[in-house]
């Protein structure tokens, strides 16, 4: 029996499970293209741009993020550029920017999360409807039907039970791997803004201080 075979005895609530298959692996894709674009080698990042700013070199720091082309790389660089308006305008535009990017990589997440908990019910809803087609066939046999005549029903409600239970897994395995993974992200961002952050501050400190000398 093909897998074909297998699906078209599943019902019609085979569709919708088929539907949410696609749609969960279809964010799954696609959250995994984005979060392996977003990697970075954030220690040797973190050395070029604090080299640069130690040199007071902002073009040559912005000139890194541009090359780098990541979330993290384009959190700075939008801090960078503020970094003429002071302290408190650059850390804004750091946090605004991390705000964005986090965004952007959980997008669909929350349609992830819904398809792990509606495909198991969807199975369930399956398993009620089969069963129903069961009994439904005793009663057309009054009583005098053989387990051949309850098959299909039968079929119906396991395979839809089992197929559900799959996609859910999945799902909310994925899920669950890609919070984590965009957890990690958010930490090594908070890392290189906190890193830049305080460079910039030590900066102003410095050009101050150099100031109270000259006078």
């Amino acid at each position: 029996m093909s897998l074909l075979d297998v699906f078209l005895k599943g019902g019609w609530v085979m569709i919708f499970i088929l539907l949410s298959s696609i749609i969960t692996i279809a964010i799954i894709v696609d959250r995994l293209w984005a979060l392996k674009k977003s990697r970075s080698n954030v220690p040797a990042f973190l050395v070029k741009i604090r080299t640069l700013l130690k040199k007071n070199d902002i073009s040559g720091a912005v000139s890194v993020c541009l090359e780098d082309k990541t979330p993290t790389s384009n959190i700075v660089k939008k801090g960078l550029k503020k970094i003429q308006f002071g302290h408190e305008r650059v850390k804004e535009a750091i946090e605004t920017a991390g705000r964005q990017e986090i965004n952007k990589l959980e997008k669909g997440l929350s349609i992830l999360a819904t398809m792990a908990g509606v495909a198991p019910l969807l199975g369930f809803l399956g398993t009620v409807t089969g069963m129903i087609s069961a009994f439904m066939r005793i009663e057309d046999l009054q009583g005098a039907a053989n387990p051949s005549d309850l098959a299909g029903g039968i079929w119906e409600a396991l395979i839809t039970t089992a197929f559900g239970l799959a996609v859910g897994i999945i799902a909310y395995s994925f899920y669950n791997y890609l919070v984590n993974a965009i957890n990690k992200f958010v930490l090594d961002i908070e890392i290189v803004s906190n890193d830049v952050v305080d460079i910039i501050e030590e900066m102003k400190i410095s050009k101050n201080q150099s100031n109270f000398d000259e006078e």
